[in-house]
């Protein structure tokens, strides 16, 4: 049974990088009969937004992925962290430190102009027979940790495999502030341990994070979780991903038009995959994924790929389930009569919901211009006096246009007999009912719109000659 979390800082929005740990954390959590925990990260006064917090809560909501327990804020916790921090100077595993930022300054700079990596020389760090420097008066102590001197970290991620820390590359680092606000690796090592967690799967970035927090738990005797570590998500050119390649807030793909299924789908493959498998479900995603299978190489961010996704899902949801979303983008298809044969009939080619939103308001709305374009090529001088006859037809089967096939059985007969082509009679048409000549089949839009509509739109685009000067 895995116990995961996903711990963001409201310093932003959640962007689509977060939401793919989140979800790994979710699926192995789910999978395992286990937990998924969300911890929001909010120490840093500074930064915090509480916009930030609001969206990022939203988009878990948006994507359907809650918490199994109440969510946790680390500002409310501070009480705990100072206890820990205290226990950790009684017990003589950390102490304070009062080199001010000047002294440290001038020591990273003698540090890298002798091509050493920086880091503290422990000047304040108490050792048997050693006599501290005189305590400052005018300097507020950090508390810095006692980390080993000689030997290695070890540990094994479940993505990278055996990892190896030498002493030299962890210093005695700082785990609370002169304010007495403790650090993010101290905080995280303690809410981890109080919350249970049993496997940390998250960004590779905060890979050298993991030897600190090692430190932090052996400091206090806890057990150290599980690790997994992933490769980033890169754009194309395989660089960092930007805002304009796709890592925006993720509520923006909802605003965009995307459906949360699709995303997450979306997510789940860069990294993890299941022989050549693309479509996932929710199910199929609980049952197939192990984080022991998550690539150890970047994924690259793939929009074409995304807007493929969502076209399958937009096609393989319920009208139902369409008529409730488009409702986010202010269109209300709840009383119209023909909601189903418009629904399907926009979601064919739609690759996003503001695409289908498009797709079914060029049928609903009465067009108030006409193509120019189209126009010209199409309207020529016969066709109003076949455009005429063609509703003459209509007309008399009027009752019968419910039905796509029939507008086409009562159609294609109209074109022979008057010796036309398809376009000369379908364009024109278009134009009438849409405004432009892009719309989908005119049979589909009759049969959608009725007679009445038809005729009224078709006589409306005469009696104004197609908006031509």
């Amino acid at each position: 049974m895995a116990i995961t979390r996903f711990a963001p800082s409201p310093t932003g929005y959640l962007h689509i990088g977060g939401l793919r740990t989140a979800l790994y954390s979710y699926l192995w959590a789910r999978k395992t009969n286990g937990e998924f925990k969300l911890r929001i990260e909010d120490t840093d006064n500074a930064r915090n937004n509480e916009d930030a917090v609001k969206a990022i809560l939203e988009a878990f909501t948006w994507v359907g992925m809650p918490s199994d327990c109440e969510i946790e804020y680390q500002s409310k916790r501070v009480d705990i962290y100072k206890k820990y921090i205290n226990q950790l100077l009684e017990e003589g595993k950390a102490y304070k430190c009062y080199m001010s930022r000047e002294e440290l300054d001038a020591l990273r700079a003698a540090q890298e102009a002798a091509k050493e990596n920086p880091r503290y020389d422990g000047t304040w760090r108490p050792e048997d027979g050693k006599v501290l420097p005189e305590i400052p008066a005018d300097i507020e102590p950090v508390i810095r940790i006692k980390a080993p001197l000689e030997g290695a970290i070890t540990f094994e991620d479940g993505v990278k495999g055996s990892m190896k820390f030498e002493a030299n590359q962890v210093d005695d680092f700082v785990i609370a502030r002169a304010n007495g606000m403790p650090i993010y690796n101290f905080v995280v090592a303690i809410d981890d341990h109080l919350m249970g967690i049993t496997d940390v799967l998250r960004g590779d970035d905060h890979l050298t994070n993991t030897p600190k927090q090692i430190v932090i738990y052996n400091a206090l005797g806890f057990e150290v979780p599980k690790f997994y570590h992933m490769p980033m998500i890169n754009n194309p050119a395989g660089k960092k991903l930007s805002k304009r390649d796709g890592a925006m807030d993720v509520m923006q793909y909802k605003r965009d038009g995307y459906l949360p299924e699709a995303l997450l789908n979306f997510l789940v493959r860069l990294g993890w995959s299941n022989g050549d498998q693309e479509v996932f479900s929710m199910d199929q995603m609980l049952e197939l994924f192990d984080p022991k299978n998550i690539n150890k190489s970047a994924s690259s961010y793939n929009a074409e790929k995304l807007l493929w996704l969502n076209s399958e899902y937009i096609k393989a949801v319920s009208n139902d389930r369409l008529i409730e979303e488009l409702k986010f983008f202010d269109l209300d298809l709840s009383d119209y009569a023909k909601r189903m044969e418009i629904l399907d009939l926009g979601k064919q080619r739609a690759q996003t919901l503001l695409e289908l939103k498009t797709a079914v308001t060029t049928i609903l709305d009465v067009p108030t211009q006409y193509e120019a374009k189209g126009t010209k090529k199409f309207v020529k001088e016969d066709t109003p006096v076949f455009l005429k006859e063609y509703l003459e037809v209509l007309e008399k089967n009027k009752d019968d246009l419910y039905s796509v096939d029939n507008v086409e059985n009562i159609t294609k007969p109209f074109i022979e007999e008057k010796g036309l082509k398809f376009p000369q009679l379908f364009q024109p048409i278009r134009i009438a009912l849409t405004g432009g000549t892009q719309a989908p089949s005119v049979y589909d839009i009759i049969s959608i719109l009725g007679y009445e509509e038809t005729a009224n739109r078709i006589n409306s685009a005469l009696e104004l000659g197609f908006g031509k000067e």
